[in-house]
């Protein structure tokens, strides 16, 4: 069975009941109801993003159950993860004597900008191959290669978001072996994915060959908001797991919660011993439920195994307005827009989740469908680098105004936190018809001198 030392701590230390004269301030007096539970670095307690002690055993355990060279716990959700990725890809880049550039799908969410103008990289984006939504970006094996034999000067790294809010996995095992035969490391939001290792076909990234990726554990794991993972490949730069701490604790708070080290600690047993199966019941359950649906006239989207998206255009709603309908009966769907509705069960719920689901959706009556599509995706002039751009005066305006400005932030709502346009992108027409249509009235842009 497989141990767990940070809540074994934790543990011991609340049984003493003793004075506590250090932080936090509640000093485990019960307000919330979990107070007792937490602590801060005391002796035994180790410290985060230079583990010695319990958490570097509790980290042992989450990188025997990932099959990574190193795992680091993140207590900031997979946002720090990500600045972290893309300083060591800098660094290892710098040991090659290349320019800091990285090659980059264009569905990123909003931190890889704010890591790439703190860290002054410069990215080239990967569109997709085909039509697509601003939150898919279908990149093949064969369009990397092409994408890269047109590149000058080879990036530092190439970097992907796989799975993406719709439920859209990327090959992988394709895109790692293009990467491998250029010398560049794979870098993979994995955000979502947490939940693909412990498939009946392991479908992890690290797996299938990325060389560093993120999880964040909260999202399909039964673990706190903010909890989430740091995995290098065993193939990866030995820069990467050799500086993996320094580059966590470069962006990182040193106040790191106990109670998320706590559950990422607790998720370890659970995920060694029964996790699998209840994973392979609720993914069989849910690709049943999805096959009924669509026998009733619901088109489903995406090839994500643990993702309900639906795309409720044909059935006569907008995603706004089926979460509106579902909503009102009680559920709370992940995420939804003009064109789909995102639902993210997992095993903790029971059975009868699903098929309350699904008699939700039944329920509703279709309609004629919806013709409207939505605007063809922005491919706009890059004026200022990122960097440039964020750290601008700036001011914000009305989208109406914007035409011709240059876009200082890339500020966008959680979820799906996938910018229109990136810093320092010029705002063209088609920018504004993509503000207009997902209900963006105002943005910054770079201030006039």
């Amino acid at each position: 069975m497989m141990d767990t030392p940070i809540c074994d701590f934790v543990n011991a230390y609340r049984e003493k009941n003793g004075l506590r004269m250090h932080m936090p301030g509640h000093k485990g007096r019960d307000f919330l109801g979990m107070e007792e539970m937490d602590i801060t670095e005391i002796a035994g307690a180790d410290e985060l993003y230079h583990a010695r002690g319990i958490i570097q055993k509790s980290e042992e355990n989450a990188s025997s159950l990932f099959g990574t060279k190193k795992t680091v716990y993140s207590a900031e959700g997979s946002s720090l993860c990500i600045r972290a990725m893309l300083y060591l890809a800098l660094m290892h880049g710098k040991m090659q004597g290349k320019r800091p550039v990285i090659l980059a799908g264009r569905n990123a969410h909003r931190t890889l900008m704010y890591a790439a103008a703190l860290l002054d990289i410069e990215i080239e984006w990967l569109y997709p191959e085909a039509t697509e939504t601003l939150i898919s970006c279908r990149i093949t094996g064969k369009g990397l290669q092409a994408a890269l034999d047109e590149m000058p000067q080879k990036p530092v790294a190439v970097y992907v978001t796989t799975p993406d809010y719709l439920g859209n996995c990327l090959d992988i095992g394709e895109l790692a072996r293009v990467c491998r035969a250029y010398d560049l490391p794979l870098l993979v939001d994995n955000a979502h994915g947490a939940y693909l290792k412990f498939l009946p076909g392991d479908q992890h990234p690290i797996t299938l060959g990325a060389s560093i990726c993120c999880d964040s554990a909260h999202k399909t794991l039964p673990v706190l908001t903010g909890g989430a993972y740091l995995h290098i490949g065993k193939h990866a730069p030995d820069v990467f797991a050799a500086q993996a701490e320094r580059a966590m604790a470069l962006f990182a708070s040193t106040s790191p919660s106990y109670l998320i080290l706590q559950s990422l600690d607790r998720a370890n047993p659970y995920l060694a011993d029964g996790y699998r199966d209840d994973l392979a019941v609720m993914i069989r359950q849910l690709q049943q439920m999805k096959e009924r649906l669509i026998v009733q006239g619901y088109e489903i989207v995406g090839n994500e195994p643990g993702k309900l998206t639906i795309a409720p255009k044909s059935y006569g709603y907008t995603g706004d307005q089926l979460h509106d309908l579902l909503r009102s009966g009680g559920m709370e769907c992940e995420f939804s827009d003009p064109d789909f509705l995102v639902m993210m069960p997992t095993p903790a719920l029971h059975e009868a989740a699903l098929k309350q689901t699904e008699e939700m959706l039944l329920n509703i009556p279709p309609r004629a469908a919806i013709q409207d599509a939505p605007p063809a995706l922005p491919k706009p002039r890059k004026i200022l680098s990122i960097r440039q751009a964020m750290l601008s005066l700036q001011k914000e305006i009305p989208t109406k105004e914007a035409l011709g400005k240059i876009l200082a932030d890339a500020h966008v709502g959680c979820p799906p936190c996938i910018p229109i346009l990136a810093a320092g992108e010029e705002i063209d027409p088609a920018a504004l018809e993509n503000f207009r249509y997902y209900g963006v009235e105002t943005c910054s842009v770079v201030a006039e001198e």
